[in-house]
């Protein structure tokens, strides 16, 4: 068996599911978008479908990223070496987790609903960080590694 591939192809295909989970939360947001501000009647409902929505999404979310950081920290340990670009991938996934993590707390967290539409668009913002960060990582493993 070869296990370079393995580890290889769940590397990737995990990294696929966190990315595609944040992808999927923006145009299931954007869709949310004119029950949740305004002055919309049923903004309860639709702030409950979100959270229950979040809570999944994180479950499958974070599923695909501990997979895709073992299964990197695997391959590195055992085929690729512990190299400069591999810290700098690293950081760069720490960097990510951070940035997403601290802009939650600060500025999504504290959303009521229903709410305006600029406040709203904090979470256009989550997104433009979270994809930002994906493709500077993409970009420093592709093009640089």
């Amino acid at each position: 068996m070869n296990w370079h591939s393995l580890l290889l192809f769940l590397h990737v295909t995990s990294f696929a599911v966190w990315f595609g989970t944040i992808f999927a939360s923006l145009f299931f947001l954007r869709t949310l978008e004119p029950k949740l501000t305004g002055s919309s009647g049923d903004a309860q409902e639709y702030r409950t479908f979100l959270f229950t929505y979040i809570k999944l999404e994180t479950k499958v979310a974070d599923a695909g990223f501990k997979t895709a950081v073992a299964t990197g920290l695997l391959l590195a340990l055992f085929f690729h070496g512990w190299t400069l670009w591999v810290f700098v991938k690293i950081g760069l996934v720490a960097l990510q987790v951070a940035l997403t993590m601290g802009y939650i707390v600060k500025a999504i967290q504290p959303l009521a609903y229903p709410c305006s539409t600029d406040a709203y668009r904090k979470w256009y913002n989550l997104f433009a960080i979270s994809l930002g960060m994906f493709a500077l990582v993409l970009a420093v493993t592709f093009f640089l590694l």
